[in-house]
């Protein structure tokens, strides 16, 4: 294991290579066979549970129901909203046929010519296509609304550079769809569900996070507004975490799904759709990890407290005895307890492991600390160590707990507010953005203009961010009047 830390990239050399370092080692992924996607292995996908639990339990607070859809979808059904089929459409892999045979020579199968399907079908990119094919047989009447629906998944969009949870060609995510009688109680839904995401982002994930509205290049295609969560990493580059769209009338329209409504008219309903992936993994790792690993937020850890005894014959029992009230104590209030007595691994090795692996605090007793009535307690987010009294352990820790999420989350608020920058002058930008950060400036809501930024400084419009105030101003590029201030960085 000091192997292990000692061929981790440390972040001031190589940020990129210390992100992908740190997954591969923490045991959160691994690449696979097939290109641009990957493995996730227990670990990792125990984080992504705790993810999925908070968030579904969470949606289904705003009385979101869950079903799941087909996962592939005709070519012609993403042919009938123009915007959105241009959006995805360099990104779709194609079913073209249903069925396999053996070569001529017998040592290998070949795609059967005669099995092709006489329509192609699309691993589906998203679902608005399909799903809204399907509430045509679902609505018929006002009283059917509102309509909200949610399947969690997995989703398909061909990437040519990829890197584990930021961006692969198959992903997890959830993709909520929902259906309204008016565009006002829809745009609510869409700002609720936004609201949702900064609610477990910033309180369970720890990560702090600018909610705001996409640019028109940069909302979801299809979409009339996009409402979006932006975080920043160490590295000052912004990382979109979730997003939900204002959908207007349009896939209700692609589609003809109407209902009548109270005054027996006939009406098209108004849509969102909403969605959080494994992406967030990424933002976790790279906003709170460390040189050592991996720093977890207690309440998305899968493990939150090991305990490591260190003793010989009679007295690893005498230690387990002594814990045996403390874990009781620490399940009953629903923290995750491990109890680590393994004797095929050195107690330097399983320390720097669960350091690597993010574990937020360790707790160790050896033959003196029986005698003492102490315990050695550490905490992951700040490396500092701890002799305390035995008695009280549970409270201690439960307390310790709670100010660990705390910290950590402070620490990455802190980071980010350091790092936002007023900028008028563009020259001065287009040094400065280089290094990273999150630019307040104006914008005079042109997309040449934010073409141009994009293309001289590879930075775009992030959002128009809900947290600052809009005043009139002047673009620091066209020098023409300006209604918004957004904001500008470097993304993943």
């Amino acid at each position: 294991m000091a192997k292990e830390l000692k061929e981790l990239t440390k972040r001031a050399d190589n940020y990129s290579q210390w992100y992908n370092d740190l997954v591969i080692k923490a045991g959160l992924a691994e690449l696979s066979p097939v290109r641009g996607c990957m493995v996730i292995k227990p670990y990792g996908y125990a984080i992504w549970e705790k993810v999925q639990q908070i968030m579904d339990a969470k949606f289904k607070e705003t009385g979101v129901q869950n079903a799941y859809f087909p996962l592939l979808i005709p070519k012609s059904f993403l042919s009938r909203e123009a915007e959105h089929v241009k959006g995805f459409a360099k990104e779709c892999a194609v079913v073209t046929h249903y069925r396999l045979k053996a070569s001529e020579d017998g040592n290998s199968v070949v795609v059967d010519p005669a099995a092709k399907l006489e329509e192609e079908l699309i691993v589906r990119p998203t679902s608005e296509t399909i799903i809204w094919n399907t509430y045509k047989g679902w609505i018929h009447s006002w009283r059917d609304l509102p309509l909200v629906c949610n399947q969690w998944c997995n989703v398909m969009r061909w990437e040519m550079r990829t890197r584990p949870f930021l961006r692969t060609s198959e992903f997890l995510w959830q993709e909520g769809h929902t259906a309204h009688s008016s565009s006002e109680e829809a745009r609510a839904r869409a700002e609720q569900m936004l609201h949702v995401y900064a609610d477990v982002v910033e309180n369970y994930m720890a990560v702090p996070v600018l909610q705001g509205v996409k640019s028109a290049t940069e909302r979801f295609a299809g979409a009339v507004d996009t409402y979006t969560i932006e975080a920043m990493m160490q590295d000052g580059k912004a990382l979109q975490s979730g997003t939900s769209h204002f959908l207007g009338q349009n896939f209700a329209k692609a589609f003809d799904v109407q209902y009548i409504d109270k005054e027996n008219k006939l009406q098209y309903p108004w849509a969102t759709s909403f969605g959080v992936s494994t992406r967030l993994l990424g933002a976790l790792i790279m906003v709170h990890s460390d040189d050592n690993g991996l720093v977890l937020p207690p309440k998305i850890a899968p493990l939150q407290v090991v305990i490591v005894p260190i003793g010989k014959g009679d007295q690893q029992q005498a230690i387990a005895d002594k814990f045996a009230p403390v874990i009781k104590g620490l399940r009953d209030l629903g923290i995750t307890v491990k109890y680590d007595d393994a004797e095929n691994k050195r107690p330097g090795f399983k320390f720097a492991d669960y350091e690597l692996r993010g574990v937020p605090v360790r707790l160790v007793m050896g033959g003196r600390d029986l005698e003492n009535g102490t315990v050695e307690i550490m905490r992951r987010d700040t490396l500092e160590k701890e002799t305390v009294s035995f008695d009280g352990l549970v409270e201690r820790v439960k307390n310790l707990l709670d100010d660990m999420q705390k910290n950590i989350f402070e620490k990455a608020r802190k980071y980010r507010d350091a790092h936002v920058y007023e900028c008028e002058n563009y020259e001065e930008f287009k040094e400065r953005v280089k290094d990273g950060g999150f630019f307040l400036c104006h914008w005079d809501g042109t997309a040449e203009t934010e073409a141009k930024i994009k293309e001289e400084t590879q930075a775009t419009i992030r959002c128009i961010p809900f947290a600052y105030e809009q005043t009139d101003g002047v673009d620091m590029v066209s020098g023409k009047p300006s209604k918004y201030r957004v904001i500008i960085a470097r993304s993943y």
